[in-house]
């Protein structure tokens, strides 16, 4: 029988171009990010995903850069190594006058450089005359500002939309105008220095007048604005200035830095920490890391908790501000447009006209059945890495509530396991992490319904219990801690029972709506080890599967097997490949002393950093088997960067090295650790535990790794496990 396929997901992403092709540079800074073209320019190639976007909307959906009405050649493009600069060399071609060369290409350099800093977009042309003739020539920008929001950006179509508003124009200024269906009146103002020789609503054109080894810069500023704004822009050289100050106290304040004897590696690590830090953009809570570029620049629950779970050994801050903005923002009251009931933690919010207009369901949403759980999980794994019992109390409600949640809401019919079913009409059918609609499915092929049960959500139930108990412990709850340890036993027993599957050597993916297990191999099973929540029998039998050519391609451990109905390579969850799931994989592997998977992980996801632009790991790639000789195949539509796709890097080496940190007895542990074999010596400095920090030498053994203390500051005790 023939299958109709279609795309009945009313929050695809559609892909009429490809962004993996069009190899974009990405800026971010705070709420505001850019999608450029290698030009530096904003092209509306194929849907037109590129713009500079503020707060949800696109305040710019086309800028080009013309000399004499012809684009200019391209020499070189790159972001700089911070993050902060989009940095392009750029030269003319052959400039026609009168039918005849005026201008001969490869005359007039032009530097481009830009950055974007407070909601502002800042760019500077510098001219420089290389020829041995004096260069007369027009230097034209054009522009367009569609205000789409990003999820008409994304393909959902609108019925209706707002209208725009006449355009402002001055000597020095360009303001596109738009007024939204939600009565607010975005702005994008464009300011230019000097004033241009001609300035129309969708161009400003510069003359160009160079002597010999002449230079000229002309600069824009393109602020985005959702009222009326009378604020003075600063110059590109005051904001670079600021931004630059900016920079260098982020970097000063790292907490850990790596270097190994693998240039290639350091290059992943420090690209890894560089990208985290674009990503995380500072809230009233605290720092707070965004999800992805260009689909996700917005708090997401479950992705800030698993990014601060991948930095948690180098930088704890990070998992106190996600906690803290949590906590500020869960669910008090049952809203089932939201997907919201009390206790609940969130899935994502977003802003834009659409989120106002509740067009969309996620200005405000909850449709996450796993963001609960992993909360209560993250303030454990804090504690247990800061002791910072003080912060624990304060939000110790917010924890109460997440489990009463979980007790209640999340186990509706009362069988033991945390369940999802959709409440809103607009909301999302699939609510843990493979959230696209099709990716819960039956060994037949067939689509799971609801509600359902996830093998992982039990997983992360089970620790959940686990650290709460242990929290209530330090707090003096006794009673309550011994509450949870004993729920928590219970669940595991009952979990074994209901998600084993024997044949398939694997747990379940999912119990259905009538309780039948989902008997399909799947990465999930791997988070299963990654809580604790497996039997030692099974979680062997679970890494050989994992591990198993069925799952791991040789770049990585696929979502779905390929000997399953619904593999597909090329799919968002049914056979492609993440890193922040090999990630938690790895540290699962670890926790029962399976460290050949671990290495292997590591060495795969090592080895796609070295064939990506920048050693860039993005949200997600093909899961096609690794062929010789063949470099890995990109996902068209990914999120490049993705905040825990950069993070697990930091945690598959967390798992390599078997890392844990006891801040409450002042212990570093090593349990069991190993260097892969691209890595001969591993420094690791400034490794804070409380007020006390560390240096480390490590060095590969044929047998194990020697560590060596080359720094101690205060009170702290390095145990290696072997």
């Amino acid at each position: 029988m023939e299958e109709i396929i279609s795309v009945n997901d009313q929050f695809y992403i559609l892909a009429s171009s490809s962004m993996a092709d069009d190899r974009t540079r990405v800026l971010k800074h705070g709420e505001t990010f850019g999608v450029f073209d290698r030009y530096g320019d904003i092209q509306p190639v194929g849907r037109g995903t590129q713009g500079v976007f503020h707060q949800g909307t696109r305040f710019l959906s086309r800028q080009e850069l013309f000399l004499n009405n012809d684009r200019p050649m391209l020499l070189s493009s790159t972001v700089k190594e911070d993050n902060a600069l989009l940095a392009v060399d750029l030269t003319n071609p052959d400039l026609y006058r009168d039918g005849r060369i005026a201008i001969p290409r490869g005359s007039v350099h032009v530097f481009r450089s830009r950055f974007l800093w407070n909601g502002v977009s800042y760019e500077r042309f510098r001219l420089s005359n290389y020829s041995l003739a004096p260069v007369k020539m027009t230097l034209s920008i054009r522009f367009e500002a569609d205000f789409a929001d990003i999820f008409e950006v994304r393909g959902k179509k609108r019925e209706r939309k707002g209208r725009m508003l006449p355009n402002v124009l001055r000597k020095d200024l360009l303001v596109l105008r738009y007024e939204g269906l939600d009565e607010v009146t975005r702005e994008a103002r464009i300011q230019f220095v000097p004033e241009p020789l001609e300035i129309t609503a969708s161009q400003a054109t510069f003359g160009i007048e160079l002597e010999p080894k002449g230079e000229i810069a002309v600069a824009v500023m393109v602020a985005c604005d959702e009222v009326e704004s009378h604020r003075t822009l600063l110059s590109y050289d005051a904001a670079m200035a600021e931004a630059g100050l900016a920079f260098g106290a982020a970097e000063q304040t790292e907490d850990c830095s790596i270097q190994t004897t693998n240039a290639q590696f350091n290059e992943w690590w420090n690209r890894s920490v560089l990208d985290v830090r674009m990503m995380v953009t500072d809230t009233s809570e605290g720092p707070y890391p965004y999800a992805g570029v260009p689909w996700f620049s917005t708090p997401f629950g479950r992705d800030g908790v698993i990014t601060a779970l991948e930095c948690l050994w180098i930088r704890p801050e990070l998992a106190r501000g996600v906690l803290g903005y949590l906590a500020s923002t869960q669910a008090k009251e049952v809203n089932a447009a939201q997907d919201a009931e009390p206790g609940k933690i969130l899935h994502e919010t977003r802003k834009g006209e659409m989120a106002a207009l509740h067009e969309i369901p996620f200005g405000l949403y909850y449709g996450s059945v796993d963001s609960t759980p992993l909360f209560v999980m993250l303030a454990g794994a804090y504690y247990e890495r800061t002791a910072d019992l003080p912060f624990i109390q304060s939000i110790w409600p917010n924890i109460e509530a997440a489990l009463t949640w979980m007790d209640t809401f999340g186990d509706p019919d009362r069988d033991g396991f945390v369940e999802y079913v959709r409440k809103s009409p607009t909301g999302l059918d699939n609510q843990g992490w493979k959230d696209s609609h099709d990716s819960i499915s039956h060994a037949d092929g067939s689509l799971a319904e609801g509600p359902i049960a996830l093998c992982e959500v039990q997983g992360y139930v089970y620790d959940a219990k686990v650290q709460a108990s242990k929290l209530a412990e330090a707090l003096g709850y006794v009673d309550r801690a011994s509450q949870l340890r004993r729920q928590a036993r219970s669940l595991k027993e009952r979990f074994e029972e209901a998600f084993w599957c024997e044949a398939s050597a694997t747990y379940a993916l999912a119990l259905d709506g009538q309780k039948r297990p989902c008997e399909v191999k799947t990465s999930n099973a791997g988070h299963c080890l990654y809580t604790g929540i497996a039997s030692d029998e099974h979680a062997r039998r679970v890494a050989e599967t994992l591990m198993s050519d069925e799952l791991f391609s040789g770049w990585g451990v696929r979502t779905l097997a390929d000997s399953e109905r619904r593999y597909n390579p090329m799919s968002y969850h049914n056979g492609s490949i993440w890193p922040h799931d090999n990630a938690m994989i790895a540290v699962g592997l670890a926790r029962y002393g399976l460290k050949s998977g671990v290495e292997k992980i590591m060495t795969g996801m090592f080895e796609v950093s070295l064939v990506l632009d920048f050693h860039r790991l993005p949200e997600l790639f093909c899961g096609f088997v690794r062929r010789p000789g063949q470099g890995l195949t990109r996902y068209p539509v990914a999120c490049n960067p993705q905040a825990w796709a950069a993070g697990s890097a930091f945690m598959v080496l967390q798992a390599c090295l078997g890392l844990s940190i006891v801040a409450s007895e002042q212990k570093v542990i090593f349990n069991h650790p190993i260097l892969p074999e691209f890595i001969d010596k591993m420094q690791i400095k400034n490794l804070t535990v409380g007020t006390a920090s560390v240096d480390l030498l490590l060095r590969r053994h044929d047998l194990d790794v020697g560590i060596t203390v080359i720094r101690r500051v205060g009170k702290v005790e390095v145990v290696s496990v072997k």
